[in-house]
């Protein structure tokens, strides 16, 4: 049941056609795992905090630099130092004291990934490298939890969401392309467009409302200010999903 503090603060959402109380309370329930808590981690889960999402839980194994500030907006100069996951912890539960918000300060390895995810309902990518992507990827895969993939380089980013069965993967994208990790360019306003991006999704799927970005890549270019999509079909050979 929603409280009355509830009911009022999120009132404005509640007033939006097929939302409504049951929307809400579908959010309250609901246990989301976001891998990251840089530069896409960080709007996600603000906007996922402040919708009022019951539990989420927040994997990240880095400290903050001052170098992430120009994007990672979770953090501030007065945390460099810090681990990025106790950062965000602090900063979401002063944005919503009423959302349940889990940390690990842990690396997201094959031998820990499904514990680390435990019984959340879905996953969040704000990851930076591929490796780990594909890892989430395949977990969420084999717990049959959706995932949702987002990636940014300078003014460039794209999102896609995975339903396990249902749409392609992210392997089914990349076919296990191996990319090195290396620093790359970003400005800001890129991670905090996808982040939005993968944070609608996620309350889209909670609460069943309109289409999900399954079997599409949508890409952004910002310099042109162009959305561009993309088809992606499942891959029958697929080494993650082929078997589904």
């Amino acid at each position: 049941m929603l409280t009355e503090r509830e009911l009022q603060r999120y009132d404005r959402q509640m007033m939006i056609y097929g939302f409504g109380e049951e929307g809400q309370e579908k959010l309250k329930k609901a246990r989301v795992f976001i891998a990251g808590a840089g530069g896409l981690g960080s709007p996600a889960a603000i906007y996922l905090a402040v919708a009022g999402v019951g539990t989420i839980r927040i994997a990240d194994h880095d400290t903050v630099e001052l170098s992430n500030l120009n994007r990672q907006i979770l953090h501030q100069d007065e945390n460099i130092g810090e681990e990025k996951a106790g950062s965000a912890s602090d900063k979401l539960k002063k944005l919503n004291p009423d959302v349940n918000i889990e940390t690990i300060a842990d690396t997201i390895t094959e031998a820990n990934a499904a514990e680390l995810v435990g019984d959340s309902d879905l996953i969040v990518d704000a990851m930076d490298n591929l490796p780990t992507r594909y890892l989430l990827n395949k977990t969420a895969i084999e717990k049959k939890i959706p995932f949702f993939h987002g990636a940014v380089y300078g003014f460039e980013g794209r999102a896609m969401t995975v339903i396990p069965g249902k749409s392609a993967c992210l392997n089914c994208l990349y076919h296990g392309a191996a990319v090195p990790k290396v620093k790359f360019p970003v400005i800001g306003v890129t991670p905090a467009v996808i982040g939005c991006i993968q944070a609608t999704e996620v309350i889209k799927y909670i609460t069943g409302l309109g289409e999900l970005l399954t079997g599409r890549l949508l890409n952004y270019d910002a310099l042109s200010m162009k959305f561009t999509e993309f088809k992606v079909n499942r891959d029958p050979d697929c080494e993650h999903c082929g078997n589904l």
